[in-house]
């Protein structure tokens, strides 16, 4: 809906005094900023993010184009429209009033009629392009939560062939965020490997279940097959430019790579092994120990612990190791939070 007059902000900038007071009183019907120099437009522009800006171009210290590429370059003010309001009235001003973003160019001395009737048509062109971005950003979250969502319950839906309750996708998730947090990870990469890290069983969908299930320890034929999960997960995954899928395929296929080189399925080690995968391995192994499965019972977490530090610079990355204890407080109450049901 195009807001109405009273609700609209018009930032005028012009180093004379006189040229303000013209526009002021063609335009007092909007809410009205002004500005007698490109820096106090700036200024005011971020403060009030207006609907609108009439520019002079001649203006000392800092002119027209000037305020209007830096305008340009801010994300929080590249969308306001700009019109240009000056004598010059060549056509090469206009041009380079155009490539710098500008929308309209009105010339002086102003007609009343005109400066109304393109500050409104630019007002409402700008109102339905806010309008059309909010709703593809709320169609584009609706798509994102459906893809997560799928995410999430494809990760569970490994996890039931060989976990009744599926609760251990959720804990190590918190814990890979945990890590990803404390080593600087932007806030993008931690919601990537928190939302990825629960795909990374999903090749277990592919693996028997009297081999998920057997109480006992695997013999070497049942231990490759259920080697096989990494690459399978993988190929379920399939490779996309999507940043969540390219990192959930990157976890299912290395987070049982160790850093001395002898895990699977490519023996390759230290810094060679992406970091989402030796992540997702310290989260996984953890949780694994201090959870009950078909073959072990739950182990205490200073049994756990125990075996983390000893794998440290073995199986798992020495520095995540270092992260992970220096954590250990939050994530035993994670854990505690999460727990099975009995």
């Amino acid at each position: 809906m195009t807001k109405s007059a009273y609700q609209s902000t018009i930032l005028i900038v012009d180093d004379v005094p006189d040229n303000i007071t013209v526009l002021t009183n063609i335009l007092s019907d909007y809410n009205l900023k002004a500005a007698n120099n490109g820096a106090k437009a700036l200024e005011l522009a971020s403060r009030f993010r207006p609907d609108i800006i009439l520019l002079d171009i001649m203006m000392p210290d800092m002119d027209g184009y000037d305020v209007c590429k830096r305008l340009k370059r801010d994300i929080h003010t590249k969308n306001i429209p700009v019109i240009f309001v000056t004598a010059m009235d060549e056509v090469t001003d206009e041009a380079r009033g155009f490539e710098l973003g500008a929308v309209d160019y009105i010339t002086k001395p102003v007609s009343p009629p005109v400066v109304r009737a393109r500050v409104k048509t630019h007002l409402n062109l700008y109102d339905q392009n806010k309008a059309l971005e909010h709703l593809v950003q709320e169609r584009t979250k609706a798509l994102n939560q459906s893809r997560l969502e799928i995410i999430r319950r494809l990760g569970l839906a490994a996890e039931y062939k060989d976990n009744e309750t599926g609760m251990h996708v959720i804990r190590m998730s918190y814990y890979c965020k945990i890590m990803a947090t404390a080593l600087g990870m932007s806030a993008e990469e931690v919601e990537l490997i928190f939302n990825a890290s629960p795909m990374h069983d999903i090749g277990k969908i592919g693996i028997p279940d009297n081999i998920l299930s057997k109480p006992g320890k695997l013999d070497a034929q049942e231990r490759a097959i259920m080697e096989q999960h990494t690459k399978i997960g993988a190929r379920i995954i399939g490779e996309h430019d999507h940043p969540l899928l390219n990192m959930a395929r990157t976890v299912a296929l290395t987070h049982h790579e160790k850093w001395n080189g002898t895990g699977y399925p490519g023996g390759i080690k230290g810094e060679s092994i992406p970091l989402v995968g030796r992540i997702v391995a310290v989260a996984d192994v953890f949780d694994a120990l201090v959870s009950k499965r078909p073959y072990k019972k739950a182990w205490p977490v200073e049994k756990a612990v125990a075996v983390i530090k000893e794998e440290s610079g073995k199986h798992f990355d020495p520095g995540l190791v270092d992260v992970f204890m220096a954590h250990l407080n939050e994530i035993v109450e994670l854990a505690k939070l999460n727990a099975d049901p009995d």
